[in-house]
């Protein structure tokens, strides 16, 4: 297994396992259908919004915040698209 295979491993389990059941469906559900069309930099993005605490994503995600410091990138965008089922 290289190191590119270990990282997107690491980056599904933080998806899978968030602390909060919300913030697991969605973003193992964003993380699932993205992760092989990532490149490098797009899954670093990716790494960057998994280090977020979940309530800070969920109320972005919700727009109930604006944060101007959340990640502007096109991972984050795709994630604010994201509707999962």
């Amino acid at each position: 297994m290289n190191e590119l295979e270990i990282f997107k491993k690491r980056l599904i389990y933080r998806s899978n396992y968030r602390g909060t059941k919300e913030m697991d469906i969605l973003l193992s559900q964003f993380v699932k259908k993205y992760i092989d069309t990532f490149d490098y930099n797009e899954l670093l993005n990716l790494y960057e919004i998994l280090e977020i605490d979940d309530d800070t994503i969920l109320k972005w995600y919700s727009n109930l915040n604006h944060d101007k410091s959340f990640p502007n990138n096109k991972t984050s965008r795709l994630l604010k698209e994201f509707k999962f089922k």
